[in-house]
């Protein structure tokens, strides 16, 4: 990837390759609606897309996915895909992502070009950075908010805490589904 190519992709120039992490921390809903501690590994995928134009609006991005697996165990128990995309002159970083237990998310927020450091947001019924979900976990487990930050911490690391915040039927308080973790960049082969 050239120089050029990374500079028009702005902060999320970083974060373009493979990338691993073996200390995840997941806290979840359990079976019985209670609270359940996970640790997991993952890898991630992020790869540039060039340039997408919507009219006057000139957005650069990453294709993306996600595979998660809990410690010590062969399946995967969390998978998404998405985009990662670049507004330079709105100064707007957006992920959209899609998790295959029904929820789609599109979370934004303003950065800086060069930012090492941003965070992102999601509401549901935003009619711009939003959240839908399928019938059942809009009954059981409706998510009303998604939050992320993300660090940069060099060109081989960047850790993300992810909060998705569940209105769950039969508890009054919401539940903070939090997910964090820090990744390393799996070197080209």
């Amino acid at each position: 990837m050239t120089n050029d190519e990374k500079e028009n992709l702005g902060p999320l120039g970083p974060l373009v390759g493979t990338w691993e992490g073996d200390k995840g921390d997941d806290t979840a809903p359990s079976d019985d609606r209670g609270t359940e501690k996970n640790r997991f590994r993952e890898r991630m995928t992020f790869e540039p897309i060039g340039l997408v134009e919507n009219h006057e609006q000139k957005l650069y991005g990453l294709k993306y996915s996600t595979v998660a697996w809990r410690i010590g165990e062969a399946e995967a128990f969390h998978q998404e895909v998405g985009y990662w995309l670049w507004d330079a002159k709105a100064r707007q970083v957006m992920r959209c992502f899609i998790v295959p237990r029904g929820v789609v998310v599109l979370a934004g927020g303003t950065v800086k070009p060069g930012a090492k450091t941003f965070k992102l947001s999601a509401t549901v019924g935003s009619r711009t950075y939003g959240i839908c979900s399928n019938l059942f976990l809009d009954k059981e487990f409706k998510t009303v908010r998604y939050e992320l930050k993300i660090t940069v911490h060099g060109e081989n690391s960047f850790s993300y805490d992810e909060d998705s915040q569940l209105k769950m039927k039969g508890r009054a308080k919401i539940f903070h589904h939090r997910d964090k973790n820090t990744v390393t960049r799996v070197p080209d082969r």
